[in-house]
């Protein structure tokens, strides 16, 4: 259930309402708006009896929430969510890109695409230190290693830098050396994971599992945002079909179901979704045109010599041309 105060609730009467709900045994969640303050209950077992807050002083509404996940969905919160990160802004009324390697190789490595992304309109770099890999023979990555060339990106750049996290164990590793933290497609319902992505004080990047429905990742969101972080950015990266002729279906169709579900921003992952290069221009085209908030794409100047995912990263040249495209696309639709 959601209480809406109104516009001219002083604070005192907001904190009274707060103090009813808990009283009940309920959580009270203030959800600041735009214009006024809703309060979310949580934690009910069953219905709550709206007629137990509709009379009190600043009370506006009493509204109730029809979808199993609360903090995510525009019952709760109606305008958007956008994530800032210094000059740089993921949300409604952005198109912002993320690009960089699989993984992060080496210093030079790093570096050489960082130059090359962000020359050509990339404005957060992505890397993997940890490598969650189909196959334990497969390079794992650097591991902490790699986050301080992540960190000599970002002072070198000025771009913001993401990579992802495995597990509890290396979270307050990740959590130090990053700015946005990435919760990978095997593990979107790593439960314990999520709840600890709740307590931190960074974005974090979900992406949808493989096998996921829509509702199980705004559920996997939702536990991020019980927690209390509610800088969630979700990520579309495909899912597993029958399908030979790329590596993953990328659900297209997904974007307009979060922006009407949702206030979350939700960017999408063609590198990933195709796992072949040619795919990956025109996938990102296609996201643009859905008023997806983003994209995130893999980019090395070597992809013949690269250690993970050579095969679905673009030359340098060709993520050029790729920016070129989106800019034009998300320019005719925001002009």
């Amino acid at each position: 259930m959601l209480i809406v105060m109104e516009k001219t609730a002083t604070p005192e009467e907001i904190n009274n309402v707060v103090t009813s709900i808990e009283e009940k045994g309920y959580t009270a969640r203030p959800i600041p708006g735009g214009d006024r303050v809703s309060i979310g209950i949580l934690h009910n077992k069953g219905p709550v009896d709206g007629s137990l807050f509709s009379g009190l002083a600043g009370v506006k509404d009493v509204v109730r929430v029809t979808r199993p996940y609360k903090l995510v969905s525009r019952e709760f919160k109606m305008e958007d969510t956008i994530i800032k990160l210094g000059d740089v802004s993921i949300g409604n009324g952005h198109l912002t890109i993320i690009a960089g390697p699989c993984a992060v190789e080496s210093e030079i490595q790093a570096l050489t695409i960082a130059e090359h992304v962000k020359k050509a309109g990339a404005s957060i770099f992505r890397g993997g230190a940890f490598k969650p890999r189909t196959s334990p023979y497969s390079f794992q990555g650097l591991g902490e290693e790699g986050l301080k060339i992540l960190a000599k990106v970002r002072e070198t750049t000025g771009m913001p830098v993401v990579t992802e996290v495995m597990d509890d164990a290396t979270f307050d590793l990740v959590e130090e050396y990053t700015d946005i933290i990435q919760i990978g497609t095997r593990n979107m319902q790593n439960f314990s994971l999520l709840r600890r992505a709740g307590g931190s004080d960074k974005p974090i990047l979900l992406k949808r599992g493989m096998a996921a429905t829509i509702d199980e990742w705004l559920m996997a969101a939702e536990y991020i945002l019980e927690r209390g972080n509610g800088q969630v950015i979700l990520c579309e990266r495909g899912v597993r079909t029958f399908v030979h002729h790329s590596r993953n279906t990328l659900d297209l169709s997904a974007v307009p179901v979060i922006l009407k579900e949702s206030h979350l921003p939700i960017i999408i992952d063609p590198s990933h979704a195709a796992g072949r290069r040619d795919q990956v221009i025109p996938l990102s085209r296609a996201a643009a045109a859905v008023d997806a908030h983003g994209l995130m794409v893999e980019v090395h100047h070597e992809p013949e010599k690269a250690l993970c995912d050579g095969s679905q990263s673009l030359y340098p040249e060709q993520f050029q041309e790729l920016c070129d495209q989106v800019r034009s696309i998300f320019n005719i639709y925001n002009a």
